[in-house]
Formats: structure tokens, C-alpha cells, sequence
């Protein structure tokens, strides 16, 4: 298999903008002619072993960072977004859209958030008599789509929130376990922590002072909870910090995006980066070891390893994502070539779904996208019962998985047959976007593709796809 060239120019002006330096000086620095950096910075040339190795030893720089999937999350968003039958035969070639996002990215942002508008739009009119009754009725994104982003752009990984969870971490550790030593460093700070079999999972009361938690929520549950009260309390000066720099157009945004940099810090908190990284590198990402080991939930653990993206202590680029029971993406992140569909469900031939059918077990696939790239996937449902007699029990179903290069390292690609093709059964993004000619699940047309449509012939599908 031939070696795949590596273009990244945009990091290349990103990191040479960051160190204030001009073209002529980088490139002495990188041993380098000042055209044959100005062909690599505008993806022209692929970025040489010599440049890597220079990048490496004059700036200390991460080379992981060069492969990120920047480019491919754009892409993939952007073929999403004109998907739109707005856009019509408008459809630039996926050629076209690979070079913008590498070497236009910022341009290829503006017309992600030009289309976002436009959907807000066309759905406010889609409803105008609610939209004309309300006061202060204005056309901005969505506050989640926008708090969405904001993640799936930062890799899903917020250093300085990290780090100081796992500082945090290690003081609550001497304490015993996590737990005990959250509720200590919390009464410490003069706050109570009281327990309920009434009312919501979490209650604070600035008055007084009490952390109220539900006593039918799981225990890792409730530690989470306290947790995410101590990030909302003792880490509000970081937490505000951060979503300074993120520059949310509405406060509805800013206050979403602020509970989840508080469950961020829960998160990472209760899985410490380096001993968490470590662990799970010895059990070989066995979720359930990982769960009893750090007290948290098989959810908690798997979106936990989706966040392993340090600079120089990366852990291996998984891909999570939840969906309910119809097929709607709740919560999705990917540090692999494999992108979600922004809007509407996932691929209906993934085991994600088949989670449902088959409670308390563990589901592996192997499964290739149309792209040729194959992937290990590990699917679970995650239901969560109300606590009592009669309570409303949320379903949910988690899937976990990483490219095939990866898989010495998964203790569930164990006894699976990576050499065979067949055993990789095909997998998509959206019906919109999926080249795939052959699909028995096909729900609409393929948009870059013309069909063919016989009053005399039908097959699975009423059209042909050519």
C-alpha cells in the first residue's frame, strides 16, 4: 500500500503565524528554500520527512497535530450541508471540497455558518405565525448546534480544563477514592452534601450552601454530580476563561457551554489523563475493567477515551457517539476520519442500532465506509432506569470504535478476522452523501449521483443508481 502524502499547509501558516515569524525566516529554520515553503504552505507539496524532523527539533512541535481531522470533519460537513436541496446541481466535486477545507478552512467555516443561518431561516418561515408571536424574535444559530461546534472543532479535548481536573484529582485521591475525597474537599469548602430519594438529580443552594443529590442515582452518578458542582464553584475563573476565547453570539450558548466544560472537568476528574491513558493502555480499552477501576459508567468511559488527544500523550483517535431509539445522535465526537452526520440519524447498518435488540451486551462489528478506511466498533445500550416503580427509563445506545490499525490494542478485536474482506460490512455517514450504489437500506437518493428510473423494472430500490 503506497504511503498517503501529507499536506498541511494551513498548520504550517498557523503554526508560523503563532511564533510571529515571516516565510523567509521559518523556512531558514526549517532548512528549507523560501518557494518550497510557500508550495507546502499553500498544499502545492506535501510536507517533507526533513520538515516534520525540523518542526520536531526547532519548535518542539507535536506532529500528530499535522494529521489532525480538521479537514475531514469540514469536508464531510460541508457535503452535509449541501446535501440541501437548495443547492440544487451546484454541487461542487469532492475534490474541490477537500481543497477548500485544507487550504481554506476558515473559508469553508463561513459557509457552514452561512448555510446554519439559512436553515434557521428557512425554519423560522417554515413557522411564522409562533415566530412573528414572539417578542425578540432573531435570527441566530442554534445555542446547541453552536456549543456542538465549539467541541467538535477543539477535538473534543480542553487542555487547561484537563489539567486541572487531574491536579484536582490527584488532591481528592488522598483521600482514598475519588469519591470520599470529593465530599471532603466540598465540606472543606464549607458546602453540604445531602442526599434525597425526592427530586432532581443534582440541586444546589447558594443560601445555604447544600449540594442535594438524588440517592436512586448510580453511584458513579453521583459523584460525577459532585464533581461538576466543584467545577461550577471552585473552577468558575477557568471556566469563564475558556468561553471568553470561544466567543459565543448568545448568552443561551455560553450558559450551555458552560455546563459542559463543567462536565468536562467532572469527566476528567474521574478519569485522570495520565492514569487514566495508562490504565486503559494495560487492560487494552476493556470498558468494564476501566468502569470498576475509576467508579464510573460504561458511557462515562467510553466518551473518556474519545477525549485521549494531549499533544505528545495522545491515546488511539476513537470515535463515540450515543444515539436514542430513533436513531438521533445525542452526543457524537471523532478523532478519526470517521465524521457524523450533523443532522437527522446515523447509518442504519451500523450495530449501534442493533444495541437495543440484545440489553446488557456488548455488539463488535468491523465495518468499512465508503472510503475505503475500516474500523473496529464496539456497540452497548446504556438504558437508564428511573429509580423507582413506574419512572420513565431512558434508552440509549453507545458506540466506540477506532480504524483497524488499532485493533492489537482493543481486547474486543480479539478472534476477529481482520484479513478477510468480507468481513467488513459496509457502513455510511448519510444517505445523502453515501457513494454506495448498492444499498438495500437506502432511504433517499445519493446526491452526486444520476438515477435511473423503469416503469418495467424494480429491484430493492424503485431507481438505479449510476
Amino acid at each position: 500500500m503506497a504511503t498517503q502524502k501529507l499536506y498541511a499547509g494551513a498548520k504550517l501558516r498557523e503554526l508560523r503565524t503563532r511564533m510571529g515569524l515571516t516565510q523567509k525566516d521559518f523556512a531558514a529554520k526549517l532548512g528549507v528554500s523560501l518557494p518550497y515553503l510557500n508550495q507546502m504552505e499553500n498544499n502545492n507539496r506535501p510536507v517533507s520527512t526533513t520538515v516534520v524532523l525540523a518542526l520536531v527539533q526547532q519548535f518542539g512541535f507535536d506532529v500528530t497535530e499535522l494529521a489532525q481531522g480538521d479537514s475531514e470533519r469540514l469536508v464531510s460537513d460541508m457535503r452535509e450541508a449541501l446535501a440541501d436541496p437548495v443547492f440544487s446541481d451546484a454541487t461542487p466535486p469532492l475534490a474541490d471540497l477537500r481543497l477548500t477545507a485544507s487550504n481554506a478552512p476558515a473559508l469553508a467555516r463561513a459557509f457552514l455558518e452561512l448555510h446554519r443561518a439559512y436553515r434557521q431561516t428557512h425554519e423560522r418561515l417554515a413557522s411564522l405565525d409562533e415566530a412573528l408571536g414572539r417578542e425578540g424574535a432573531q435570527l441566530r444559530p442554534s445555542p446547541w448546534e453552536e456549543v456542538r461546534d465549539f467541541f467538535h472543532y477543539c477535538d473534543n479535548y480542553i487542555d487547561a480544563v484537563d489539567r486541572a481536573a487531574e491536579k484536582f484529582a490527584g488532591l481528592a485521591l488522598e483521600h482514598g477514592d475519588m469519591r470520599t475525597g470529593t465530599q471532603i474537599r466540598l465540606e472543606r469548602n464549607g458546602v453540604t452534601v445531602r442526599y434525597a430519594r425526592v427530586g432532581p438529580l443534582r440541586h444546589f443552594d447558594p443560601d445555604t450552601r447544600t449540594l442535594t443529590l438524588s440517592a436512586l442515582a448510580a453511584p458513579a452518578t453521583q459523584t460525577f454530580q459532585m464533581l461538576l458542582q466543584v467545577a461550577l464553584l471552585h473552577q468558575d475563573q477557568l471556566l469563564e476563561a475558556t468561553l471568553d476565547l470561544a466567543r459565543f453570539q448568545s448568552e443561551e450558548a455560553r450558559s450551555i457551554a458552560k455546563i459542559g466544560l463543567a462536565n468536562y472537568f467532572a469527566g476528567a476528574a474521574l478519569m485522570p489523563y495520565t492514569a487514566f491513558l495508562t490504565e486503559a493502555q494495560e487492560v487494552r480499552h476493556d470498558l468494564e475493567l476501566l468502569a470498576t477501576r475509576f467508579g464510573a459508567s460504561l458511557e462515562q468511559v467510553a466518551h473518556r477515551l474519545s477525549t485521549l488527544q494531549r499533544p505528545q500523550a495522545r491515546g488511539i483517535p476513537f470515535f463515540f457517539v450515543r444515539v436514542d431509539q430513533a436513531g438521533t445522535i445525542t452526543k457524537r465526537h471523532s478523532a478519526t476520519r470517521l465524521q457524523f452526520a450533523r443532522f437527522g440519524g446515523a447509518c442504519p447498518l451500523w450495530n449501534v442500532h442493533r444495541a437495543f435488540e440484545t440489553p446488557g451486551r456488548f455488539l463488535r462489528q468491523l465495518a468499512e465506509t465508503p472510503d475505503g478506511v475500516r474500523y473496529v466498533s464496539l456497540a452497548r445500550d446504556v438504558s437508564k432506569p428511573g429509580g423507582h416503580y413506574g419512572a420513565p427509563v431512558r434508552r440509549y445506545a453507545i458506540a466506540l470504535g477506532c480504524e483497524v490499525a488499532h485493533a492489537a490494542q482493543l481486547v474486543y478485536a480479539d478472534g476477529q478476522d481482520l484479513s478477510q474482506d468480507k468481513a467488513f460490512e459496509p457502513i455510511g455517514i448519510s444517505c445523502r452523501i453515501c457513494e454506495r450504489t448498492k444499498c438495500h437500506q437506502r432511504s433517499v437518493p445519493p446526491l452526486e449521483r444520476r438515477l435511473t428510473i423503469s416503469p418495467h423494472h424494480r429491484d430493492t430500490l424503485p431507481y438505479e443508481v449510476n
